[in-house]
């Protein structure tokens, strides 16, 4: 964990270094955890994991090399801990010796569950000093340390890729090609190897960061991307952009690194993963009196679409086979409730031609774009919790920004979402918090019958906080809340739901 470069770039990565074990989630089966420990390494010798705890024998984990990328081998090493108490797990490789990390079980009354989104920034991530950029994580670790958690949602935007258009000549000059002159700009295998290049170095140093890499090593994560950890606006850009060469062939090798480094798979996770044709990479992970649902809102994007069919048919599945009486998180990347944006998208057409804000309006559930989109995944939402099948709680990220909102139900109940956004992406400045603020108090109801409202966090007047934010649900028996780490503000007191 001691990876990065005394010198020099914050996100460079010292090439004797290993990264991880970075630990992922795959769910509860059987009374056990099923866990994955990704290690990357530039040696040739496999590392060596052993599990353990109370009243079992010690066990090994038998790693698989999944992949020689960025002048390390990357290994996965699949194994198990019991569910309903605490285990641990030790690691043995060549240049860093043997490290033992504790890990909380996911399957007792009392529950902690920490969520992020948006680990970096557009530009110059890089140039931040670690204990700015990492100061949240920092924080959170510390939290750990006093009281466990049992797994870490992250939910969009883990790497900031949008440096991939600088990794290549081509690519400089597809960001910079005039409208429609994308498709004349080839994609050959330096291209590929370039852009493999660049994300996998991008993981690897984020990863390693301070305060991630601590706690990647014992909270085991459930992730799914967002669109900068392919670019910005990826899949709400022009068509033409997309379907060019240069577009498929950067989409193709972010989908293979965010695969590896996110999922610890060469395609869909077996078990957890919808759709194995892989078109939508949506995620279903179930734990005692617990369901994870993570839509990729990414993989079938388009400006006039959030998901295809594919997606669709995987969420929707996916919601199908919850068992009855769970307690559902759904982790939309973007927020699924929020203020209407049709107004500002119309705004942005008469002053200013529709262009400069139209990829970041497309990228979210209330854009005109989308608006049957919307309505299909709320029905999906209302009816499941309507029809007393479980309760559903969405959480989300993206707009840099802390908030909370409702969607009262036709039974009385209220579908709640919670936003928290950035773990270390700067809080946004200007008047962006207070436009959203006066949309937010126009109210939403795209199905009738059943308004939004949005609402401050708990102790603050404002709609939205413009403050760097992470999330913790805990669960007490049979109860739930919710509170906000704010950076300048310290922790919110808690919300139940």
């Amino acid at each position: 964990m001691d990876a990065m470069n005394s010198a020099g770039d914050l996100l460079s990565v010292a090439e004797d270094a290993t990264i991880g074990p970075v630990l992922l989630s795959r769910g509860v089966e059987d009374g056990r955890h099923r866990l994955l420990a990704l290690i990357a390494q530039p040696g040739d010798e496999a590392p060596r994991l052993t599990a353990t705890a109370e009243g079992e024998d010690e066990a090994g984990g038998r790693a698989r090399l999944l992949t020689t990328i960025a002048g390390r081998r990357l290994f996965a090493i699949a194994f198990s801990l019991p569910a309903d108490r605490p285990g641990a797990y030790a690691v043995e490789t060549q240049a860093s010796g043997t490290r033992r990390f504790e890990v909380a079980p996911p399957a007792r009354g009392a529950l902690s569950i920490a969520y992020v989104s948006c680990n970096g920034r557009e530009k110059g991530d890089g140039d931040r000093a670690g204990e700015e950029r990492n100061a949240l994580w920092t924080r959170l670790w510390g939290e750990h340390r006093e009281s466990p958690f049992a797994l870490l949602l992250q939910g969009g935007d883990q790497i900031y890729a949008d440096e991939v258009l600088q990794a290549h000549p081509a690519f400089v000059a597809w960001s910079e090609a005039a409208h429609g002159e994308w498709g004349a700009i080839a994609f050959d295998e330096t291209c590929r190897q370039a852009a493999l290049r660049f994300y996998a170095e991008r993981y690897l140093s984020v990863l390693s960061q301070e305060g991630t890499a601590e706690l990647s090593a014992r909270v085991p994560s459930v992730m799914m991307w967002d669109d900068h950890d392919i670019m910005d606006g990826w899949g709400s850009l022009p068509e033409a952009m997309l379907d060019s060469p240069v577009g498929r062939g950067l989409f193709a090798a972010a989908r293979e690194t965010f695969l590896l480094f996110q999922l610890g798979a060469e395609g869909p996770p077996p078990g957890i993963g919808l759709d194995p044709t892989g078109a939508s990479l949506s995620l279903a992970l179930r734990y005692p009196g617990l369901s994870i649902l993570a839509p990729d809102l990414r993989s079938e994007r388009r400006p006039h679409r959030v998901m295809g069919e594919a997606g669709w048919t995987a969420f929707e599945r996916s919601l199908e086979e919850t068992p009855p009486g769970d307690r559902v998180l759904v982790m939309s990347s973007v927020p699924g409730l929020g203020p209407r944006l049709s107004w500002v998208e119309r705004l942005g057409d008469l002053a200013l031609g529709g262009h400069r804000y139209e990829d970041d309006l497309r990228d979210q559930w209330q854009s005109r774009s989308h608006r049957a989109e919307w309505t299909r995944f709320l029905k999906a939402l209302a009816t499941f919790q309507e029809a007393g099948r479980g309760r559903v709680t969405l959480v989300s990220g993206e707009i840099h920004l802390a908030t909370r909102a409702r969607m009262r139900l036709k039974d009385g109940s209220d579908l709640e979402q919670f936003i928290a956004s950035g773990i270390s992406h700067p809080a946004p400045n200007g008047a962006y918090p207070m436009l959203l603020g006066l949309l937010a108090r126009l109210g939403e109801s795209p199905l009738p019958g059943r308004p939004i409202r949005m609402a401050p966090i708990p102790g603050r007047r404002t709609i939205y906080t413009a403050e760097r934010n992470y999330l913790v649900l805990t669960r007490t028996g049979r109860d739930w809340s919710a509170r906000w780490e704010t950076e300048k503000g310290g922790p919110t007191p808690p919300v139940t739901f």
